[in-house]
């Protein structure tokens, strides 16, 4: 038996339909975990400064990551690879080049992290001006022991390059379910023990988890990398050179969150958790539509641009831009409207109250209504990536930081100084009655970020890419926000209505009354958009009703979890 399960989790998927409904799969489980994760954090813990110290501890690690172990992702060391693999049988070369990077990795990553971690006191006021001494001691500590996990996935994602080398899919996709296992660990078992250091703990468990699960594969292949003292700099450099926009992009992003971070430590306590909590519900949504769209269009921009086949390459873009505006717009709006339900379905639970609850909904519905254009500016990058043009991404997306950093001195600035203003808000989102509410001017501030990023990159794609008129999103636009506004306005006649039928007190009262609301909002959608004759709906239909015929369908290849 353990022989069957070790031939089983070593096996390679040679087929695109295969390994995409593996990856996509487990990535939709890793997901999952994140939400349960969550939802621990908020029972355990509650928004407090206990989360608030977690999560600005977070983001330090996160940012080196992001800035430094990103320059060697999987994307960038793939092709390298596979170019070295192809020079010789025995994959000397191919071990060469991993030894050489994996040196220059850990030499960089240990003295950066160490510097960081010495500074460490320093660098903590700026990252949590808001917090006391004791909060601060304990920022640093936290800090210090999640220091490790960038080492750890950074150098997982270093040997992955060799298991998806090996189309060992099944490997590759297990590691983000352990490394949110580890998180969870720490959370039930070491924060009873260790408080917020337990916490940090976890999150080294589980970077630990997922590299050791992939280790098997390459040890197997022989391509395991080791320490050289002698590092070949001009390899490295050309390795930089392909990831460094990329990694410039990324940085700015995690940039501005860390500055968002900074500005929440100084309002009223649990405003991080409340902001972290908002933010990675939004991201679900992004994750499933904006990368998946963004993921399965690639290789086909790629290819079409390559055979300098620009017809195609425009038509592949719209197309895609038509399918994130069909399905954005409707959970844009079923969120909206859903908004306390979802947020006390997936995180109500423990010490996280109803004033918890209609915050955390309050800056959900403000996050989700930049779903479309985070969506949108997911796929126009990689149009830029599958044209090599890769500096205009850059550009924008420093822009667009910097207006989120400029957008939160703003806004906190008016709501603390014109109350009134602040008022307006609260009465629309019904918060009035909520302490705390100043903590909105933050997810405002990245929405209208992620806006700005948008249209900016929107004008410059058409100039560089579309002929004058060429670019017809409108329809659908118009189309799909009608069903959404349809499915919108039913979903919230029928919360009303199942309040008085179903106990929204309870766990499954509440959850009960949401889903069939929503269930209700979306068919009525749906019959506005057949009246309609909305191709995008018409094509799905179709697509579903070709699947159950013809089993032979490819599904496209996903690049990332």
């Amino acid at each position: 038996m353990p022989k069957k399960i070790l031939t089983f989790f070593n096996r390679e998927f040679n087929g695109i339909n295969e390994a995409a409904l593996l990856l996509g799969g487990f990535a939709f489980l890793s997901q999952i975990l994140g939400l349960i994760r969550d939802r621990m954090l908020a029972s355990a813990i509650g928004p407090g400064r206990v989360l608030d110290i977690y999560y600005a501890a977070f983001r330090v690690p996160d940012f080196l990551y992001i800035s430094i172990a990103s320059l060697a992702s999987v994307t960038v060391l793939l092709p390298f690879l596979m170019d070295r693999i192809k020079q010789d049988n025995d994959n000397t070369k191919a071990r060469e080049f991993l030894n050489n990077v994996f040196s220059a990795y850990m030499v960089f990553m240990i003295v950066v992290s160490f510097l960081v971690s010495v500074f460490m006191p320093y660098i903590a006021h700026y990252i949590a001006p808001g917090f006391d001494k004791a909060q601060l001691s304990s920022l640093v500590l936290t800090s210090r022991i999640m220091l490790l996990s960038p080492i750890f996935i950074g150098l997982s994602n270093l040997i992955g390059s060799v298991t998806q080398l090996f189309r060992n899919f099944f490997i590759f996709s297990l590691s983000p379910i352990f490394y949110n296992i580890g998180i969870l660990t720490g959370i039930i078992y070491f924060y009873p023990v260790f408080g917020v250091y337990g916490l940090a703990m976890g999150v080294i468990l589980g970077a630990i988890m997922h590299l050791l699960v992939q280790v098997p594969v390459v040890v197997k292949h022989k391509l395991f990398p080791r320490f050289i003292p002698k590092i070949n700099w001009k390899e490295i450099f050309q390795v930089m050179k392909l990831s460094l926009p990329r990694t410039l992009a990324l940085s700015c992003n995690s940039l501005a969150l860390l500055v968002i971070i900074a500005m929440a430590s100084t309002l009223k306590e649990g405003s991080i958790s409340l902001f972290t909590f908002s933010f990675n519900l939004q991201s679900v949504p992004v994750g499933i539509i904006g990368i998946s769209y963004s993921v399965a269009a690639f290789p086909v921009l790629a290819r079409s641009f390559s055979l300098n086949e620009m017809d195609k390459f425009i038509e592949h873009i719209i197309g895609a831009a038509k399918q994130i505006i069909f399905w954005s717009l409707p959970i844009i709006v079923l969120i909206i409207v859903l908004r306390a339900q979802i947020v006390r379905v997936v995180l109500g639970t423990g010490t996280f109250s109803w004033a918890d609850t209609r915050l955390t909904a309050a800056a959900s519905a403000l996050f989700i209504i930049s779903l479309v254009t985070q969506s949108l500016v997911l796929l126009f990058v990689r149009g830029y990536y599958a044209a090599a043009r890769t500096k205009t991404p850059l550009i924008v997306n420093m822009l667009s930081s910097f207006f989120v950093i400029f957008f939160t001195y703003i806004l906190l600035y008016v709501f603390k100084h014109y109350p009134h203003i602040l008022n307006v808000l609260e009465s629309i989102l019904r918060v009035k009655d909520v302490p705390g509410t100043i903590m909105l001017a933050l997810p405002i501030a990245y929405t209208l970020g992620s806006l700005v990023n948008f249209f900016s990159i929107w004008v410059l794609f058409k100039k560089d890419f579309l002929i004058k008129g060429q670019s017809m999103l409108y329809k659908t636009f118009y189309e799909s926000l009608l069903g959404s506004v349809t499915m919108g306005l039913f979903a919230y006649i029928s919360l009303n209505f199942f309040s008085g039928i179903f106990n929204i007190d309870t766990f499954m009262g509440i959850f009960l009354q949401g889903f069939i609301s929503g269930i209700i909002g979306i068919l009525f959608g749906v019959i506005v958009l057949l009246l309609l004759k909305n191709i995008q709906l018409l094509n799905i239909i179709s697509i579903l009703g070709h699947k159950l015929t013809n089993r032979n369908i490819v599904v496209p290849e996903q690049g990332e979890l």
